[in-house]
């Protein structure tokens, strides 16, 4: 079975996948055998469509839908915001996003609002949906229901489901392709606000006024930690993925981060999908300077 990763910054990193997808394709040794780019999500700024994070990215669409055409990766857009009207969905700027993403049969939306998904279905017929991560289905029976769902071609369940791996083990054969598991998440597994932290992102992104959310977690003021992350009891390691959950069926992983920078992007795919050996290889190729000074 391959493993499909579902990449951060199709916008937010472009300059890191121009010089990193021909580095992909043209070293296949770099990079364990059953390892695949599923898809790269993201989304440019000011789309009051968008969710889960705010974004500053400002690269030209056609070109960044190119990129990935050319590679043949899904391009998907993360229009999650929670908090869509009837009044929203004649946005400019975001129906022409779903126009240019609309061209191509291999395309996503990554989706939080039932009003926007029954839009985007009856005028851009060639999309495909994402149930997003920022529904926060926390309870397996609503995760089950949501898989369930006909609309959706992946689900992505809340992190803190990751390691109930009895009840995802019995998940019926069907299902578990369209289960797409978030990785690396940096939030604190005992965060109650998770719902509020994203649905003040869907405010600001309408233009709502509003405070930013308050983080209660502990060490946040660290920011994200990659070490940290990994000893979060949701967090599903390179082994978990090989050991653990190719073998119970699923294949679909989501790596987050398009609000970080590319140098943890890089140490992302470094752990996930390239060889030990040739990762050394990966930093030079991608911008390692002999002559460079960090400090």
């Amino acid at each position: 079975m391959n493993v499909y990763y579902h990449l951060p910054g199709l916008f937010e990193f472009y300059e890191f996948y121009k010089k990193f997808l021909p580095l992909f394709k043209n070293k296949p040794e770099y990079f364990y055998d059953w390892c695949k780019i599923g898809s790269i999500y993201g989304s440019p700024s000011d789309c009051i469509w968008s969710g889960g994070r705010i974004s500053y990215a400002d690269y030209d669409p056609k070109k960044v839908f190119a990129l990935m055409k050319e590679y043949n990766i899904s391009s998907r857009l993360t229009f999650s915001n929670s908090l869509i009207e009837e009044k929203h969905l004649s946005d400019i700027k975001c129906n022409e996003l779903c126009r240019l993403l609309n061209l191509d049969t291999n395309n996503g939306i990554i989706i939080h609002s039932d009003i926007l998904m029954k839009y985007l279905k009856k005028k851009y017929p060639n999309l495909y949906f994402v149930s997003s991560t920022t529904k926060v289905l926390t309870n397996f029976n609503d995760f089950k229901k949501e898989v369930g769902n006909t609309d959706f071609t992946y689900v992505v369940p809340d992190f803190r489901l990751n390691k109930q791996l009895e009840k995802l083990n019995s998940l019926s054969e069907s299902y578990k392709p369209k289960v797409e598991f978030l990785c690396n998440e940096c939030c604190w597994y005992g965060c109650k606000d998770r719902k509020e932290c994203y649905k003040s992102v869907s405010k600001q992104n309408l233009g709502i006024d509003c405070m930013d959310h308050v983080c209660k977690a502990p060490f946040y003021k660290e920011g994200y930690r990659f070490s940290r992350v990994m000893e979060n009891p949701a967090f599903i390691s390179l082994e978990d993925i090989l050991n653990i959950y190719v073998p119970m069926g699923y294949s679909n992983f989501k790596i987050e981060g398009r609000d970080l920078g590319s140098a943890l992007l890089l140490e992302f795919i470094l752990y996930y999908m390239v060889k030990p050996k040739y990762q050394i290889h990966v930093r030079e190729a991608m911008y390692l300077d002999a002559m460079l000074d960090l400090f």
